[in-house]
């Protein structure tokens, strides 16, 4: 009877929670488009922020989701400082900045791997049969005109053929400062160490053909007329062994890597690669997603550490971005290789690699550090804020109303963006209720695009007629032109 009477419970509970959820949804204001904590976007402030800015931004949902994430960050940056919440929370910070560490302690032990992985050495016998696929030669250039003709090109055949005559390996690096079209020419023409991949076929097949200490004929390619030299061991030694220690060991590396992902079986979810789009489509929402996307012997692969690790790439990658347009197999092959990042890891566990207590010290200071200046940057210092309000509620509207005074004057030109970093949005995110409604931010881009249709009409009525018809239109005089 008590169990039965335990079921019902759970049951009603689990009734009771599915009609708030519904009632919940039912009731979205569909005029709000973000929420943070008690503050809110509406939908006109958003619109006007977008339809009204001085800035040459899209006004498409994209940028309405920018925008959103932006006001969502900044309040919940302005609700810490007006608690006198520093964020310093070293259990949240760890979690936070799992990526930034994860690749830290990869990269050693990777280092700790390669010492003892025994990568080939250079030899003059490497150099002369090309191991590795390496090269090493100096060209002097002689370029084509843009749309050049057969005649051009005799007469730069002409040119390029008097200086082969008069070349030698002696005044090879002379007679390229002198003549190379180039930008190699001050270093004359030496073109480094290369693979034959990186350079045009024409030129990679006189390169191969060539032996060491001797110069090509003539060799044409779509720029011009080249002069080879490749260079003997003892005169490219320096260059090519450090050039082939590196590759042998990114050999060495790549074999090791390889093995490791055999051994770990990874496979993954079907719907992983859907996952993966609708997790960087909204990062912020996916940080706590425990569905797992992948398995390999040992662990898994969940969402939020999948979004952990994304958020670990310089945004520069614009990983997001090229996400949505990448094809599913190159996805997958994405998607692959953070688990074999994950199973890696594990391996770096297993041999101690962790973040030292100073290392640990240092990163949590730069995270204080980035927290103040973001707070001193939107004017919601917690001593600012102290200065002019006494009682924390007061606080939270005095620093409310700074944030969107900053966020006026970002939108029309005066102020810079501020990034707040994805280990700080964790952060406030774990800590902070906030929400972003998908109606309202399309009604907020609809909004926003009627704004600027109606300041586009406005400009073109405002705008004075010509004074003076022009010759050829109806009322001027003159020719019209042809």
């Amino acid at each position: 009877m008590k169990i039965r009477s335990t079921v019902i419970l759970l049951s009603s509970a689990a009734g009771l929670a599915a009609c708030d959820g519904l009632r919940e949804a039912l009731t979205t204001h569909v005029d709000v488009v973000a929420k943070a904590e008690d503050q809110e976007l509406s939908v006109n402030r958003a619109g006007d922020l977008l339809g009204k800015t001085t800035l040459q931004i899209p006004v498409n949902r994209e940028t309405a989701m920018i925008l959103s994430d932006l006001w969502v960050n900044y309040h919940l940056l302005a609700m810490a400082a007006a608690q006198g919440d520093s964020l310093n929370d070293t259990g949240l910070i760890d979690e936070a900045t799992f990526g930034i560490t994860a690749n830290a302690r990869l990269r050693r032990y990777m280092e700790q791997v390669g010492q003892g992985l025994g990568a080939d050495g250079a030899s003059e016998t490497t150099y002369n049969q090309a191991a590795g696929n390496l090269f090493v030669a100096r060209h002097i250039l002689f370029q084509f005109p843009g749309g050049v003709t057969q005649e051009q090109k005799d007469s730069v055949r002409q040119r390029a053929e008097q200086v082969r005559s008069q070349t030698t390996t002696r005044n090879f690096a002379d007679m390229a400062r002198r003549h190379s079209g180039d930008g190699t020419a001050q270093q004359g023409g030496n073109l480094g160490v290369f693979r034959r991949s990186d350079m045009v076929k024409p030129f990679a097949d006189a390169v191969a053909a060539l032996r060491p200490g001797t110069i090509s004929p003539l060799v044409e390619s779509e720029f011009g007329f080249h002069i080879i030299y490749r260079p003997t061991y003892a005169e490219a030694r320096a260059e090519y062994d450090q050039a082939f220690g590196a590759s042998s060991g990114q050999r060495a590396e790549s074999v090791y890597v390889a093995g490791v992902e055999a051994d770990a079986n990874i496979q993954l979810r079907s719907s992983a690669v859907q996952k993966a789009k609708d997790a960087t489509r909204e990062i912020p929402a996916h940080r706590q997603d425990d569905d797992v996307m992948a398995t390999f012997n040992g662990g898994d692969m969940s969402v939020g550490r999948f979004v952990q690790w994304i958020e670990s790439f310089p945004a520069q990658a614009r990983i997001p971005q090229q996400m949505a347009q990448a094809p599913d197999s190159l996805i997958r092959l994405f998607i692959l290789s953070i688990a074999r990042n994950e199973a890696l890891l594990a391996k770096a566990d297993s041999a101690g690699i962790v973040m030292t207590p100073e290392e640990k010290q240092g990163l949590y200071g730069e995270f204080f550090a980035l927290v103040q200046r973001l707070w001193q940057q939107l004017g919601v210092d917690p001593l600012m804020l102290s200065d002019s309000a006494r009682t924390e509620p007061e606080r939270e509207r005095l620093a409310a109303a700074r944030v969107e005074a900053f966020l006026d004057g970002m939108m029309q030109g005066q102020a810079q963006p501020l990034t707040v970093p994805p280990p700080i949005q964790a952060i406030l995110s774990a800590k902070y209720s906030w929400r972003i409604n998908s109606a309202g931010v399309d009604r907020a881009v609809e909004r926003a695009r009627q704004l600027r249709t109606t300041a586009d009409s406005a400009r073109a009525a405002e705008r004075p007629p010509t004074q003076v018809p022009l010759p050829g239109t109806p009322g001027g005089t003159g020719a019209p032109n042809p």
